[in-house]
């Protein structure tokens, strides 16, 4: 967890979480699953067209984890245009996911500017402009994922900079692992009263882009964390914000574990 590492008296904070037990061989796995996936000829093949099914594919289930259940159908049909929470809700998974490729270059050097810019996309049509994109000012916070537990508002500017400060820095990581990092820091974390759950797993996607382990974007990590489960993801995101070791390494892999699945159905 990033509150308990002393970003500015290590080299390279991320990659002594690699060593944390089972996290390399779950990244590595990982790894691996989304190569098969790209060099699979079918899917080099298709990569436009599944390209824009992945940001469907995603946004759906991003929804879904943010209590906004639909079906593929319904995603299609146009339920994103409708004006109530539900519809408010895909409309907000839909403009974030489909944001992420015009978003990797900048996440690689400017993360909260991505970060930000994400919340403004999510919010667009029924928050106040002067909260859009901006960190939350109290402890009042849609909790879809009834996570409890909230950081208090003084300890937001810290964490994000801590964060950022991690994601510019040159690393040894795994891109799978500083991919669950900036999501469970996030999502930890709730910047914002609303949505930071949306945004925080389109973050999984800027790291693996950015990192060129999946550049086209191909695949659809917030599935493979739908199908893992909301109590498995609650669970583990609660040991990630506990900071403890086994916690954070339960976290690593169990997001390492999404993205294999996720890229095991395409």
């Amino acid at each position: 967890m990033l509150v308990t590492v002393p970003v500015d008296s290590r080299r390279d904070p991320l990659a002594t979480l690699a060593d944390l037990p089972g996290v390399r061989d779950a990244c590595q796995q990982a790894r691996d699953e989304i190569d098969r996936m790209l060099w699979d000829r079918d899917v080099r093949a298709r990569a436009g067209e599944l390209a824009v099914e992945s940001r469907v594919q995603g946004a759906r289930a991003s929804a879904a984890l943010e209590g906004a259940e639909v079906s593929l159908a319904a995603m299609r049909g146009g339920i994103a245009e409708e004006d109530s929470p539900v519809g408010r809700a895909v409309a907000a998974a839909v403009a974030v996911t489909a944001a992420v490729p015009s978003q990797v270059d900048t996440f690689g050097r400017a993360p909260l500017q991505v970060i930000a810019h994400l919340h403004v996309l999510a919010t667009r049509g029924f928050a106040a402009d002067d909260d859009r994109g901006r960190p939350r000012a109290d402890e009042t916070v849609v909790d879809p994922l009834h996570l409890g537990s909230l950081p208090p508002v003084r300890d937001i500017s810290p964490r994000l900079d801590a964060l950022a400060t991690v994601l510019t820095r040159p690393t040894e990581a795994p891109a799978v692992l500083v991919a669950a990092i900036v999501h469970g820091e996030l999502l930890a974390l709730r910047p914002f009263a609303w949505g930071s759950g949306l945004i925080a797993r389109a973050t999984v996607r800027c790291v693996l882009a950015a990192r060129g382990v999946d550049p086209d974007l191909l695949g659809a990590p917030e599935l493979g964390m739908l199908s893992a489960g909301r109590p498995s993801y609650v669970k583990a995101l609660r040991g990630y914000a506990s900071g403890e070791p086994d916690g954070v390494a339960e976290w690593i892999t169990w997001n390492a574990q999404a993205i294999s699945l996720s890229n095991q159905t395409v």
